[in-house]
C-alpha cells in the first residue's frame, strides 16, 4: 500500500465509508471524532457489515478478521501522529477545517499527506494557513463511498504533482477511478452537474411544467437514470441548497449557477427530501408517491398534419407522421384545418410561428433533438394561442403506437434541449478553463452522476452545431448570458471536430 496507516477524522458516513475502503484494501485505519460514541458506533456498524459480508460468502472469514484488526479507533489527534496520510471529513466550515490541519500539520511528520474530502470548499484556501501547503490537496469521495468508484483529487495552487499522483495511485488501490482536477467551484463533478438541477429549477419557476414532468421527459426523452427533482430528494435540500449558494458565491454571481427561490423557500419549509419523508414527492418506506399520468384524449378525427420545412429532423419526423397513420399535406402552406408541426431548436414556438407566417391557433411544437427511435416519450409544446382541439389531436396522434407524450407550456427550447445544452456549455467551459482534461471530465460525470453519457459524448451525439443553435436561439429569446456559448464549444461546433476526442 502507498499508505499504510491512514487517519480519518470524521466518522460520519463519508468518514466510515472512506475508512472501510481502506481497511479493505489493506491500511490500517484511526479513525476519530470528536462527538463521544461516534466513532465506536462506526466501528460496529464496520463489524456488523464484515460479519454480514461473511454469512453471504462474499468475503472470507478470515478476511473480516483482518479488516476488524487493521480498524483502530482513537481518541486525540496526538494518535495519528504515525500516519502517512490524514482524511478530514468533518462538517463543510472553512475555519474548523483550518483549525484542524493547523494542528494536524504540528502533530504528524513532515512525509504525511494531508487530504479533505470536502465538495465545495476551496483547497486553496484550507490550505492557506499550512506552513506546508504543497502536501495538501483535495480529496473528495462521493456517497455512499464503498459503491460510488469516483474520487476527485483536487490540487490547490501550491499542492504538488507528487501529492496528487500518489493520492491517485491510491484511490486506484482502494478499487476506486481518480480524476485530477485543478482548485475551482464544485471541482469537476458538482461544477458540470450543476447545470442539470438548476436549469431544471428555472423551467419550473416559469409555469412550463411542473417538477414530475421534468423528471419524466428527463428520464424517458433525454435517457437519465434520475430526473433533477428525484436526484434533489435523494441528496437533501440541506445538502443541495447551501452547495448551490456556495458555487454561486464562488463564481461572483454568474447567473449559469444562480439558486432557485423554489429551493430556498422549500428547504425553509423543512421539505427535504426521502431523509424526512416529503421534498418535491412524499416517500413511504422509500418509495416515491409520483402523480398518475393522464390518459392520452380520445379524438374523433385527427386532421391532416403540415410540417414547417425548417423543421429540425424534418425528415425523421415526416417519416414518424407516416407510421402513425397521419395524413400529411405537401403544399408550401398549411390548409386552413391543418395541424401544423414545427420542430425548433432552442426557439419558442409563439416566435417560430410569427417568423413562418403560421396560424399559431393550430400551431404545436415537437422536440426533435433526439432521434425519436432512442427515447421512450415524446414532447410536444403548445403556444399561448393552440385551440385545445388542436392541443388534443397533436397528443392523440402522437400516441398512436402507444409511446408516452408530454404536453408543456410554451418557452424558448424544450426540456431536453435547455439542459442538456446548459451541461454541454458548462463542460465545454470547464475545459476551456483547464480544470480538467475533456476525458476525465467525462469520466468523472459518468461515475459520480450516473449520466447516460458525458456531457461532451452528448454534444457529440446530437450534434455541436445543433446544441450550439440551442443556445444562441435560447439567448434571442432569453438574453441572458448564462446560454452564451463557451468559446471551446464555438471553434469545435464551427468546425465540426468531435467534443470527445479533441483534448487540445
Amino acid at each position: 500500500m502507498i499508505y499504510k496507516t491512514v487517519g480519518i477524522v470524521g466518522a460520519g458516513t463519508m468518514g466510515c465509508g472512506i475508512a472501510q475502503l481502506a481497511v479493505q484494501a489493506g491500511s490500517i485505519v484511526k479513525l476519530l471524532d470528536t462527538q463521544e460514541g461516534v466513532a465506536e458506533q462506526a466501528r460496529q456498524a464496520l463489524c456488523a457489515q464484515w460479519d454480514a459480508l461473511v454469512q453471504k460468502d462474499c468475503l472470507g472469514a478470515a478476511a473480516a478478521t483482518h479488516c476488524k484488526a487493521r480498524l483502530r479507533i482513537v481518541s486525540s489527534l496526538a494518535e495519528l501522529s504515525d500516519c502517512d496520510l490524514v482524511i478530514e471529513a468533518i462538517s463543510e466550515q472553512l475555519h474548523v477545517k483550518q483549525m484542524l490541519f493547523s494542528e494536524l500539520e504540528s502533530i504528524v511528520p513532515a512525509s504525511t499527506v494531508l487530504a479533505s474530502n470536502t465538495s465545495a470548499l476551496s483547497i486553496t484556501a484550507l490550505a492557506a494557513t499550512l506552513s506546508h501547503p504543497e502536501r495538501f490537496a483535495g480529496y473528495h469521495f462521493f456517497n455512499p463511498a464503498p459503491l460510488m468508484k469516483l474520487v476527485e483529487v483536487v490540487a490547490g495552487l501550491k499542492t504538488s504533482n507528487e501529492v496528487c499522483n500518489s493520492l491517485s495511485q491510491y484511490a486506484r488501490q482502494l478499487g476506486h477511478t481518480p480524476v485530477q482536477a485543478q482548485d475551482t467551484p464544485g471541482f469537476i463533478v458538482n461544477h458540470a452537474g450543476w447545470g442539470y438541477g438548476t436549469e431544471a429549477l428555472r423551467i419550473v419557476s416559469e409555469g412550463i411544467t411542473d417538477f414530475a414532468t421534468v423528471d419524466l421527459i428527463l428520464r424517458e426523452h433525454a435517457g437519465f437514470k434520475l430526473g433533477p427533482f428525484e436526484l434533489m430528494d435523494l441528496a437533501g435540500l440541506d445538502v443541495f441548497h447551501p452547495v448551490m449558494e456556495s458555487i454561486y458565491h464562488q463564481y461572483y454571481h454568474d447567473d449559469r449557477y444562480r439558486p432557485s427561490v423554489i429551493t430556498a423557500q422549500r428547504l425553509a419549509g423543512g421539505l427535504l427530501g426521502r431523509k424526512n419523508g416529503e421534498g418535491f414527492y412524499r416517500y413511504d418506506d422509500g418509495a416515491a408517491h409520483m402523480p398518475a399520468e393522464a390518459a392520452p384524449p380520445k379524438v374523433a378525427e385527427i386532421p391532416p398534419v403540415w410540417v414547417s420545412p425548417r423543421a429540425a429532423r424534418r425528415s425523421e419526423l415526416l417519416q414518424l407522421l407516416k407510421n402513425l397513420g397521419a395524413r400529411i399535406e405537401t403544399g408550401q402552406s398549411p390548409s386552413m384545418n391543418a395541424l401544423t408541426l414545427v420542430a425548433p431548436l432552442g426557439f419558442d414556438i409563439t416566435t417560430v410561428a410569427v417568423v413562418e407566417r403560421l396560424d399559431p391557433a393550430r400551431t404545436v411544437g415537437i422536440d426533435m433533438l433526439i432521434d425519436d427511435a432512442d427515447t421512450r416519450r415524446r414532447v410536444l409544446a403548445t403556444n399561448p394561442a393552440t385551440r385545445n382541439d388542436i392541443r388534443q389531436a397533436a397528443h392523440a396522434l402522437f400516441a398512436r403506437d402507444g409511446k408516452a407524450v408530454s404536453v408543456i407550456r410554451d418557452s424558448g427550447g424544450f426540456v431536453t434541449q435547455r439542459v442538456v445544452a446548459t451541461l454541454v456549455n458548462i463542460a465545454s467551459d470547464i475545459c476551456q478553463q483547464g480544470i480538467c482534461s475533456p476525458k476525465n471530465l467525462e469520466t468523472a460525470i459518468i461515475l459520480g452522476l450516473g449520466y447516460p453519457a458525458g456531457p461532451l459524448a452528448m454534444g457529440d451525439c446530437y450534434g455541436p452545431t445543433n446544441i450550439l443553435e440551442v443556445l444562441f436561439n435560447l439567448q434571442t429569446v432569453y438574453g441572458d448570458p448564462r446560454y452564451r456559448p463557451s468559446p471551446w464549444l464555438r471553434r469545435r461546433g464551427a468546425i465540426g471536430l468531435s467534443l470527445l476526442h479533441e483534448e487540445n
